[in-house]
């Protein structure tokens, strides 16, 4: 008779898929958002080689007129040197990630109260973006994107 085997807790189960996650080939960055507030909770990778934070005095109108998640940022970054620019960078496309959820979440909301919004998946030129709603967070993966 098998002994019954205790279930991981949440954690480590959420940690060891976002180990595994950042595994996979072509995953070149995720990040997790607070699902309520946006605040960056997690991230692994160079979220900067990515998109490059924009400085705070940046003359362009676009950075300014990014919705800000409320909330400040509890980004895991410990390298040294360009740690505030990834920190930055990662709040900077969350910020821009949480601007689109909000659209496209409402987009489904205007075509169906019923219905929620459960992936959205961006595909450039240089790499796919899949964002992932779930009930706590926003997981939004970087990668490259897939021949076609």
């Amino acid at each position: 008779m098998l002994s019954p085997v205790k279930p991981a807790t949440t954690t480590d189960t959420m940690e060891d898929a976002l180990h595994r996650l950042s595994k996979k080939p072509g995953v070149k960055a995720w990040i997790m958002l607070d699902r309520t507030s946006g605040a960056v909770i997690k991230t692994n990778g160079q979220i900067a080689a990515i998109r490059p934070a924009r400085s705070a005095n940046s003359t362009t109108n676009s950075a300014t007129s990014l919705p800000t998640p409320t909330g400040g940022s509890f980004s895991a970054e410990t390298t040294t040197g360009g740690a505030d620019n990834e920190t930055q960078a990662a709040q900077e496309l969350g910020s821009m990630v949480w601007g689109f959820l909000s659209t496209a979440g409402t987009l489904v909301q205007e075509m169906d109260t019923e219905d929620e919004l459960k992936l959205l998946r961006l595909r450039t030129k240089k790499q796919e973006l899949v964002i992932v709603p779930e009930l706590k967070y926003i997981l939004v993966v970087v990668h490259d994107t897939p021949p076609a």
